[in-house]
């Protein structure tokens, strides 16, 4: 058995799967993979990143608490900073402005239209404790 995962891709519950499709283009530069009309289901990407949109016939058998939360975990507080003022530019649904928190985390907290959340964040703390402790 590996160790290794892939990836984690999230299925996030919205209300219109083209429109939501159009959004995330749009305002927070993902790529539209496909969109699954008949089964009501879409797949955007950005980099590494993949998501499905899952509309109201899809989720249909299915049960989601709501809102979704991601993570989307980035490499520097410059680049935390960079796509916020990035989606800010885009007119999307900002929740939060980037702030260094107690607990380690530069963060900012984005949604979709649906209420979906997105907590981008550079884990600061982390290397800051490796180097306390002799590991860096």
């Amino acid at each position: 058995m590996t160790s290794d995962f892939p990836g984690a891709v999230p299925e996030l519950p919205v209300a219109d799967v083209a429109a939501a499709a159009a959004y995330y283009r749009d305002a927070l530069g993902f790529g539209v993979d496909w969109i699954a009309d008949d089964i009501d289901l879409a797949g955007v990407s950005r980099g590494q990143c993949r998501i499905f949109l899952a509309g109201p016939r899809f989720r249909k058998e299915r049960s989601y608490p709501h809102p979704i939360v991601t993570w989307l975990n980035l490499s520097s507080k410059a680049e935390v900073d960079a796509l916020y003022r990035a989606w800010q530019a885009a007119k999307a649904v900002l929740i939060s402005a980037p702030e260094s928190k107690p607990w380690g985390l530069h963060e900012f907290t984005a949604a979709d239209p649906d209420g979906n959340r997105f907590r981008v964040f550079y884990d600061f703390a982390t290397p800051e404790r490796e180097c306390a402790a002799g590991r860096a």
